[in-house]
C-alpha cells in the first residue's frame, strides 16, 4: 500500500501543521471585513472622504509605508540568518519569516508563533538545542524592546503614549489598565527567559523537569525534559557568541520595530499631510503605534483582527477624524496584515510539500 503524506509526519507535528493550514485565513478575514463594514457604515463621512487629496505626495507616503514594512521583513530575515549562523540562505530566511508572520496572523495572541517557529527550524535540519536558542533569544529581544521602551516613552510622553491629552483623566481606565497588564506579562516572561538563557539555565532546567513530573503532563514529559536539556546546551552556545553578534541582533530588532510603527505614521501622513508638524508629534505617533501593537498582541481574535481596526481610531483621534481613521485602519491592515495571509497560502503548501518529500526520501533511504 502506498504511503500518504501523514505517514511522514508525527502526531505532534501534525498539530503544528494544522495550525498553519491555509484555511486558517478565513476567520480573521471574515472578522476584519465585518468590523470594517460596520465602521464604514457608522463612521465614514463622504464629505471627509472627498477632502482626501490623492496627490503624488499622498501616494508617495503610501509607497513609503509599503517599502518601510518590506524592509522590516528583510531585517527580521537578517536576524534569523544571523541566528542560524549562515546556515539559512537569504531566501530561506525570508520564506521562514513569512510563514512565522502567517502563524502570528492566524493565532489569537503573540504566543501563537513560538511553537510554529520551533517546528519550522527543526524541519530545516537545525538541532533541537539551536532551535531552542533561536526561538528563546528572539522572544527575549522582542519582549525586552517593549519592556524598556514603553516606560521610556511614558516618561517622554506621559499618557499621550496611548490616549489624547484631552482624555488624560481616563488613563487608568480601559486602555491604560490593559497596557499596564500587558507590560507586566511581558516583563515577567521576558526576564524569566533572559535569566534562564544567560544567567542560570540550570535553574530553568530544574523547573522544567519538576513541571514535567506533574500528572496531567505525563504524555509530554519526554518533550519537556528534552527542552530542559536543550535550554542548557543552547545557553552555553549563545553566551559564547561575541558582543558584536549580540549588538547586530539588538540593532536589527530595534530598527525593525521602529519601522513597523512608522508604517502607520506614513499612512496617516498620506491621508492628512499636515498633521505631524514637530518631532514630538512623530515620537507620539511611534509611541501610539507601539502601545497599539502591545494591546492587540493579546487579543482573543486571530492576529488581533477586528480589535485592531476598532481601537485604531481611538489611538490617533487627534491626528485624524473618525471617518478617515476607518480608511487609514483599512489601508494599514492591507499593507501590514493581509499580505501575510495571502503569502502564507502561497508559500506554506509548497514548503509542506518539500518537507514531505524530504521525509519520504529519508524513509526510503533507511528502508534500503
Amino acid at each position: 500500500m502506498g504511503s500518504t503524506s501523514t505517514d511522514f509526519i508525527d502526531t505532534d507535528n501534525e498539530k503544528v501543521l494544522h495550525s498553519i493550514r491555509p484555511a486558517k485565513i478565513i476567520p480573521p478575514i471574515i472578522i476584519g471585513l465585518i468590523v470594517i463594514y460596520l465602521l464604514l457604515k457608522n463612521q465614514l463621512n463622504l464629505e471627509e472622504l472627498n477632502n482626501i487629496s490623492w496627490s503624488a505626495k499622498a501616494f508617495s507616503w503610501v509607497f513609503i509605508s509599503i517599502t518601510v514594512y518590506a524592509f522590516r521583513h528583510i531585517l527580521y530575515s537578517y536576524r534569523l540568518r544571523l541566528l542560524s549562523e549562515g546556515d539559512f540562505s537569504w531566501w530561506k530566511s525570508i520564506e521562514l519569516v513569512t510563514i512565522l508572520e502567517f502563524a502570528s496572523a492566524v493565532s489569537p495572541t503573540n504566543f501563537g508563533g513560538s511553537a510554529v517557529a520551533f517546528f519550522l527550524l527543526i524541519q530545516e535540519n537545525i538541532s533541537g538545542a539551536r532551535a531552542t536558542a533561536i526561538v528563546i533569544y528572539t522572544i527575549i529581544i522582542d519582549t525586552l524592546f517593549f519592556v524598556f521602551s514603553l516606560p521610556l516613552l511614558y516618561v517622554l510622553l506621559g499618557s499621550n503614549i496611548f490616549i489624547p491629552a484631552k482624555n488624560v483623566s481616563t488613563m487608568w481606565g480601559g486602555m491604560g489598565i490593559t497596557l499596564i497588564i500587558v507590560w507586566v506579562i511581558m516583563a515577567a516572561y521576558g526576564f524569566l527567559l533572559l535569566y534562564g538563557l544567560f544567567v542560570q539555565p540550570k535553574h530553568i532546567k530544574s523547573l522544567l523537569i519538576w513541571i514535567s513530573k506533574w500528572p496531567f503532563l505525563k504524555k509530554s514529559k519526554p518533550r519537556i525534559q528534552g527542552a530542559a536539556d536543550d535550554i542548557e546546551i543552547s545557553s552555553l552556545h549563545i553566551r559564547d557568541m561575541s558582543w558584536w553578534f549580540h549588538s547586530k541582533l539588538i540593532l536589527a530588532t530595534l530598527i525593525a520595530w521602529i519601522l513597523r510603527f512608522f508604517t502607520v505614521t506614513a499612512i496617516l501622513l498620506a491621508l492628512n499631510p499636515g498633521m505631524a508638524q514637530s518631532l514630538y508629534d512623530h515620537i507620539i505617533l511611534l509611541g501610539r503605534g507601539e502601545a497599539l501593537y502591545a494591546v492587540t498582541a493579546y487579543s482573543p481574535t486571530p492576529g488581533g483582527s477586528g480589535v485592531a481596526e476598532i481601537i485604531f481610531g481611538q489611538f490617533y483621534s487627534e491626528y485624524i477624524s473618525p471617518g478617515i481613521a476607518v480608511i487609514a485602519a483599512l489601508l494599514w491592515r492591507v499593507i501590514t496584515y493581509y499580505p501575510y495571509l495571502i503569502l502564507g497560502v502561497i508559500i506554506i503548501p509548497n514548503w509542506i510539500r518539500k518537507l514531505i518529500n524530504r521525509r519520504r526520501i529519508k524513509s526510503l533511504s533507511h528502508d534500503s
